[in-house]
């Protein structure tokens, strides 16, 4: 792993800067809404794909005889996808390169289907954070993530709770 790839996973306050996107605990302030500029088309291959790696056989995501016969008249894609996609697309202006692990998912919602073919979009707005009380050096951020679809539609929302460097 070279200097350059080290030093942008693992924070080192003695070292020269590294190359972030992602925000410090000082920027994640209450109430703060970010609009994520990254968006994510989901196709068949994916839901399927993921569906199969995760050993998830519900044929109402790989089976299209079967789905074809429900409410939704089509495969859905896997929820699970949905949330996984749902916390990608916040990384890169959230916490990438300085968060320090995900402390907890809580209250997730999908109140719509995703079908192949959707267009996914993300916002995230910061419920609450706070200094940590046994790491000075980091705080406890609580993110909700919305995702919406090609059309505004809300399709998925999280609250996480994560834990954040803050800055040297």
């Amino acid at each position: 792993m070279s200097t350059a790839d080290h030093t942008m996973h693992a924070p080192d306050r003695g070292a020269s800067p590294r190359p972030v996107m992602g925000r410090w605990f000082e920027d994640l302030p209450v109430g703060l809404v970010v609009d994520h500029a990254v968006t994510r088309t989901i196709t068949e291959s994916d839901n399927t794909l993921f569906s199969v790696l995760t050993m998830n056989a519900q044929p109402l995501h790989l089976d299209e005889a079967f789905a074809s016969a429900t409410e939704f008249g089509t495969r859905l894609v896997n929820s699970l996808l949905t949330l996984s996609l749902l916390v990608g697309l916040t990384v890169f202006e959230t916490t990438l390169g300085t968060t320090v692990a995900n402390l907890a998912f809580e209250e997730v919602v999908f109140p719509r289907p995703v079908f192949a073919g959707d267009t996914i979009r993300a916002q995230t707005e910061i419920l609450a954070a706070r200094p940590s009380a046994s790491r000075p050096r980091q705080g406890v951020v609580t993110f909700e993530h919305r995702a919406f679809n090609q059309t505004g539609e809300l399709v998925a929302r999280c609250r996480r709770a994560g834990l954040m460097h803050r800055r040297a």
